[in-house]
């Protein structure tokens, strides 16, 4: 799948750049659009304004720092996502994810901490002072 997104999301990005089942690569990754991943990606993503897509027989070992993803293969390292991350079966993510909206399907796997929002944004709500009745 080279073209557009599948399912039912609202982007129609084409695809900037696409590490295909066959290709293996190490090393750092920045980008702006749509990057696609099949194959194994080792190092670092980067990409403030983009979205990643890595597919059913991707296998990525990275810290992942983008606007965007979806997940459909195997991860292992932390991921923040400023926008969105979607995890759809047969996904596995072995790591931490940071991101303000969370898609989690049925028959995904993962394993880590997830932290959703803006900490300084908390809302801190006093309890309700005590009032004995009598």
């Amino acid at each position: 799948m080279l073209g557009r997104l599948t399912g039912n999301e609202k982007d129609d990005k084409q695809v900037n750049g696409f590490i295909g089942k066959d290709l293996s690569i190490t090393g750092k990754m920045r980008f702006d659009g749509l990057v696609r991943i099949d194959g194994k990606f080792n190092g670092d993503i980067d990409s403030s304004s983009g979205t990643l897509i890595i597919g059913d027989e991707a296998v990525v070992d990275a810290n992942i720092k983008v606007d965007t993803t979806l997940i459909t293969g195997e991860v292992k390292g932390e991921i923040e996502a400023t926008s969105k991350i979607e995890l759809r079966k047969p996904c596995k993510l072995y790591g931490n994810i940071k991101t303000p909206n969370l898609i989690i399907g049925e028959g995904v796997i993962f394993e880590g901490n997830c932290e959703m929002g803006d900490l300084k944004e908390a809302v801190v709500v006093a309890p309700l002072p005590f009032s004995k009745e009598g």
